[in-house]
């Protein structure tokens, strides 16, 4: 009996996985392969619609009164993690569309306009409302209506004509046209209408894309120009820093040198000065280390975040897929977890520190709880907007798995090992038990105005790349120009690290051993360039308007900038740390 029972329960196992497949066959079979059998099904997806200029503000396609097809049921669409984080809503069209199979004008549906009706429609006309649907993967945008901006009425289009272009099995291009206008008039009846053309074309698959981009805007001879201004300021840093290293403290160690033979009578009564004075408090641990190293650490993660998804955007050219820029950054942050782990648990534990299990949990999760904390005060604005920006309650549980199970595990890991691989202090010289006192300098030596300074340099570097990311971002342009990129951020790298090394030594030259944080907030200061651009960019580069898409914008442009200035701090610190160390270990210290 229970044998047989064992057999039974086997077979509908069996016959479950068998279901599982044919559906996975059936997902795979169109859309996801991207490959289709003739007068098979191909679906047309409304994603959102909203405010031309407030790219961000989107709502749902279906929350205007439009109607959908008579076709209501669809198996095999599923909404990714990165597309809930982006308000992706697709929603079946309930259009039929087979492929190859031309469809003439036919009747969606007939509404009644009703005053509601009439005021949304018109809302939406009046604010520029466009919408973004989905066919294969492509994106596909028309206008909700126009307005007559001599007689003040407003107009809605009501007929949708698709035009297809097929090479073999696979889609390559698809093109909208709106068409028939009918006045919003209450209690007039308005038919939607739709029809589909289909015709071959010479574009290859790989190339459907290029119709979305811009190389005009993209490959500007300004664009080409900024690299070559940006490369002559490496050279000219690259320079001084060379200049710094070879004839300045070469004298200096010519006179460190001729004070070593004179007698110590002498030489108290010398005019010592300059960066030797402090060598016994150069490497003295800088206030707040935990939150340094962990700084250093999660600056650590983010470089390796931003190389690893250029890197991916230019071999799998990630913008061809939706979502798939979102998903990678993800999974390569995750990834690269244990990167911070190592970095800021070995500095932690070579500036003296103890607590580390508190400094491990404060770098795992500095740069998620900073995210996060901007994208949950947005997504409450999002949520009295009723936009689809607004973040699901299961996609946030997801976001604090991800960082509870994945995250924290992986940087746990990278700790453990960067304390016992490198935790060891071994400075050169060693650190005095009273601190020096810190002399009187000049004002434009104090470390504030150092800070202030360090980040003009490095801004001024990116400042033109910074108008093409933005735009891109901001605005219906798709970047896809990442060597450009690649080589901006290779730049702003070697930018950054010249100018933090020249403050530093101006700074130690001054008998001022705070080194560690000013080197690191000298070359954070970027961000607070790249944050007032911004400023600039919104008031004079956009349309945008409203209290949604203005905290969308400024929120979001503050954690840019933060994760900037993070990086920027991490490559400053880096460098000039090895600067320094280089210093006093070739000079002798009695």
């Amino acid at each position: 009996m229970w044998i047989n029972k064992i057999d039974m329960w086997q077979k509908r196992a069996l016959a479950f996985c068998l279901v599982l497949l044919l559906n996975d066959w059936r997902a795979f079979a169109d859309e996801h392969n991207h490959k289709y059998n003739d007068r098979e099904e191909v679906v047309l997806w409304m994603n959102t619609v909203g405010p031309y200029h407030n790219r961000q503000e989107t709502y749902a396609y279906f929350s205007l009164p439009f109607c959908s097809g008579a076709k209501q049921s669809i198996s095999h669409y599923h909404e990714t993690l990165s597309e809930a984080l982006q308000g992706v809503e697709l929603e079946f069209s309930g259009y039929e569309i087979d492929f190859k199979v031309d469809v003439s004008p036919t009747v969606i549906c007939m509404i009644d306009l009703t005053i509601d009706k009439v005021k949304a429609f018109t809302y939406a006309v009046k604010n520029q409302y466009w919408y973004q649907m989905y066919i294969d993967g492509l994106p596909i945008w028309g206008e909700v209506g126009k307005k007559d901006e001599t007689e003040e009425k407003y107009f809605i289009f009501t007929h949708k004509k698709f035009e297809i272009g097929y090479n073999g099995q696979q889609i390559v291009d698809v093109t909208l046209h709106n068409e028939k206008r009918e006045l919003l008039t209450p209690g007039a009846k308005i038919k939607f209408s739709y029809e589909v053309n289909w015709k071959p074309s010479t574009v290859e698959f790989k190339n459907r894309f290029d119709k979305y981009l811009d190389p005009k805007f993209f490959q500007h001879r300004i664009h080409w120009f900024s690299i070559f201004n940006s490369f002559m300021m490496v050279i000219f840093l690259v320079g001084l820093v060379s200049m710094i290293l070879m004839r300045t403290l070469r004298k200096d160690y010519a006179r460190y040198s001729k004070d070593e033979e004179i007698d110590d009578m002498e030489r108290d009564l010398g005019d010592e000065y300059g960066w030797k004075q402090v060598h016994g408090d150069v490497f003295r641990t800088p206030p707040h280390a935990l939150l340094f190293s962990a700084m250093i650490g999660a600056g650590c993660q983010l470089i390796s975040v931003v190389l690893g998804v250029i890197i991916f955007a230019i071999v799998g050219e990630l913008y061809t897929e939706r979502g798939s820029m979102l998903s990678t950054a993800i999974f390569v942050y995750a990834a690269t977890s244990p990167v911070n782990g190592y970095f800021g648990g070995s500095l932690y534990a070579r500036l003296g520190g103890r607590m580390w299990i508190r400094q491990m949990i404060v770098s795992a999760f500095m740069v998620p709880a900073f995210v996060c904390g901007t994208a949950f005060f947005i997504n409450f604005i999002a949520i009295g907007y009723h936009a689809s920006r607004a973040i699901p309650f299961g996609t946030m549980i997801a976001v604090t798995c991800i960082c509870i199970f994945v995250v924290l595990p992986l940087t746990l890991a990278g700790t453990v090992v960067g304390r016992n691989l490198d935790g060891q202090p071994d400075h050169p010289c060693r650190v005095n038990a009273v601190p020096r006192p810190i002399p009187e300098k000049k004002w434009f030596m104090e470390p504030a105005i150092i800070i202030l300074l360090g980040g003009v340099l490095p801004f001024g570097s990116i400042f033109i790349e910074m108008y093409f990311i933005f735009t891109s971002f901001w605005a219906y342009k798709i970047y896809y120009v990442y060597g450009f990129m690649l080589l901006v951020f290779t730049i702003l790298m070697i930018v950054t690290v010249c100018v933090t090394i020249v403050c530093t030594y101006f700074l130690l030259n001054a008998e001022d051993y705070r080194w560690q944080w000013t080197s690191f907030m000298s070359a954070a200061s970027t961000a607070i360039y790249v944050y007032a651009y911004s400023f600039y960019y919104f008031f004079f580069k956009t349309k945008m308007y409203g209290l949604f898409q203005t905290a969308f914008y400024f929120g979001y442009m503050a954690l840019f900038s933060g994760a900037l200035g993070i990086i920027c701090g991490t490559v400053g610190y880096l460098g000039t740390s090895v600067f320094v160390r280089k210093i006093y270990s070739n000079v002798k210290i009695d």
